[in-house]
């Protein structure tokens, strides 16, 4: 079965939100920073610093994809694939870095029945039920 990937963007409408603990002698430095107008808030420090951290270990990031199999990117997964799977009498195995959709169509018995197992790295959407129904099966 063919899928479709698409490459995220560094910046774009879907963002997770992260919560940071710092201490204050770096959040002062970093207000600092940002008063000095190096930065435009303290959320462009914290993305510029990520980005350039994970610029140091793109290599890594690369051997470690090209090992794990995973999909890079954004990858959805349909009903009418997955149904696809059902009658082909496959089962899949979801290995994603990014985010990877199950559309809302998809329903809990169908998911059980064709996906064998999830690993995100990053963020799983889909419907609660969905979420619930594979909850054994999310690593």
């Amino acid at each position: 079965m063919s899928a479709t990937i698409h490459s995220l963007r560094d910046k774009g409408g879907e963002t997770e939100k992260l919560t940071v603990n710092l201490g204050f002698v770096d959040l002062g430095r970093i207000d600092l920073l940002v008063h000095e107008n190096f930065y435009s808030n303290r959320s462009d420090f914290i993305r510029t610093a990520i980005r350039r951290q994970l610029e140091v270990h793109s290599d890594v990031v690369a051997q470690s994809l090209a090992r794990q199999t995973l999909e890079l990117g954004l990858r959805d997964y349909t009903a009418a694939e997955l149904e696809r799977y059902r009658s082909a009498g496959e089962q899949i195995h979801i290995k994603v870095l990014g985010l990877a959709r199950i559309a809302s169509d998809v329903t809990p018995e169908l998911a059980r029945e064709v996906i064998g197992s999830i690993t995100v790295l990053g963020a799983l959407q889909a419907s609660t039920q969905v979420k619930t129904a594979l909850a054994d099966r999310i690593r």
